[in-house]
């Protein structure tokens, strides 16, 4: 038991020095990449649903 405490101390330990090291973005950075991540998102959901609906008109003409 106490070789698991001192290999997990070691650890914790290791991941304290590397997150020092991490570059975290700025706020300002944070919000451009997630806005453009959510308007990516609803542009192909646009494209995609008109072409669903595309397709799914082609099929309705092809059974009638």
């Amino acid at each position: 038991m106490m070789e698991y405490i001192h290999k997990l101390k070691i650890f914790l330990n290791e991941v304290k020095i590397e997150m020092k090291k991490v570059s975290w973005p700025t706020r300002k950075e944070t919000v451009a990449t997630t806005s453009a991540v959510i308007i990516s998102v609803f542009l192909i959901a646009f494209f995609l649903g008109l072409v669903d609906l595309g397709l799914s008109k082609m099929v309705e003409r092809l059974i009638k």
